[in-house]
């Protein structure tokens, strides 16, 4: 059943835009549902009770083959609405350093649908994985592209509940919100692909993120994408929360690229997401932001890399606002320089 007063008529919670207060992400005077007064307090998660599926099926030469040989870098795909010239420019740049691309379903623009940006991306060279929101689709929609994506070939779907619109964006659009992303997960594992869930290690309520994760375990995920965690230390002792609540899925980690300060803030300002400040400070007042942003990339990667059970990182984030193909080979320039070392890491 839905739990009373939750905006995104989840069953399966919290979402990952819990604020820092336990406020929820679409109305800042709800205290959210799922998370306790007290921090300290206990809180109920409710256990999946439907049908569990075999795990996604690996891809010969796919993201999750290659992760069992040596670490996988998965790049955010940031590009303009509906505009197929720079889709493909961007993809056959960023395809050449990454093992898969990130496809996004942002609060705040418009794009085409998934199945196309698929097919566009697999024809520009490029290894899809593409993300599904509950905000705009009702179940039957969702079932629709996921068994297009299956017959294109994609091998995963990122299986998110999705935020809350921009301030302004189609105010007059009523959010869907029929599955949260533990229903959509279970949906995506039964279609074949390989069924990817975020999670936001540094999001409130703490204590109840390690549980959750292992009820979309058991609902079907096959790899879990982390959001941005302020040093590596947090994500490695939520990990270790994770596996002692029976979680045993790889982990690609959350790196964030930035080299201004609109892109650096626009990451910060994203619920769920913590930078480390002090690194961003050092970003900003380098000689060359640029470099300092990419070689700061770098060093976050390494650093995730070496927390047990981390099998990848995502380069996220939009890079940089001096154009999109520019903050494209800034990104492209951070998997270079990660390809570089995993070449040096025996298979």
């Amino acid at each position: 059943m839905i739990v009373d007063g939750c905006p995104k008529r989840m069953v399966f919670g919290p979402c990952g835009g819990v604020r820092p207060g336990g406020a929820c992400e679409l109305d800042p005077a709800l205290p959210c549902p799922w998370a306790a007064p007290d921090p300290a307090d206990e809180v109920p998660v409710r256990r999946w009770d439907g049908p569990t599926p075999d795990a996604g099926a690996v891809t010969s030469g796919g993201l999750l083959d290659t992760a069992t040989r040596r670490p996988v870098v998965l790049t955010d795909l940031s590009v303009p609405p509906y505009d197929v010239a720079t889709l493909r420019d961007v993809a056959g740049r960023l395809a050449r350093h990454s093992d898969a691309l990130l496809v996004g379903e942002h609060h705040d623009v418009p794009d085409f649908p998934p199945t196309m940006m698929a097919a566009e991306l697999r024809a520009a060279g490029a290894h899809p994985w593409i993300t599904l929101t509950c905000r705009d689709r009702n179940r039957v929609v969702l079932e629709q592209e996921l068994a297009g994506l299956a017959a294109l070939g994609v091998e995963g779907v990122l299986c998110v509940t999705g935020d809350g619109r921009g301030p302004g964006v189609r105010p007059e659009v009523t959010g869907v919100f029929d599955l949260d992303s533990t229903r959509l997960t279970n949906l995506a594992a039964h279609a074949g692909l390989a069924a990817t869930v975020a999670v936001a290690p540094a999001a409130p309520p703490a204590g109840v993120r390690a549980r959750v994760l292992a009820e979309k375990q058991r609902a079907g995920a096959s790899l879990v994408v982390t959001n941005h965690a302020p040093r590596p230390e947090v994500l490695a002792a939520f990990l270790e929360q994770a596996r002692a609540a029976g979680v045993d899925l790889p982990v690609i980690a959350g790196v964030a690229v930035y080299t201004d300060e609109p892109t650096a803030r626009g990451l910060a300002a994203l619920p769920g997401l913590e930078l480390d400040e002090e690194a961003v400070a050092a970003v900003l007042t380098a000689p060359d932001p640029v470099e300092a942003g990419i070689a700061t990339a770098v060093a976050e990667a390494r650093a995730l890399l070496a927390v047990p059970g981390v099998v990848g990182v995502n380069l996220s984030g939009v890079g940089s606002r001096a154009g999109w193909v520019p903050a494209a080979d800034i990104k492209a320039e951070v998997g270079r320089r990660l390809a570089v070392e995993r070449a040096t890491v025996p298979s």
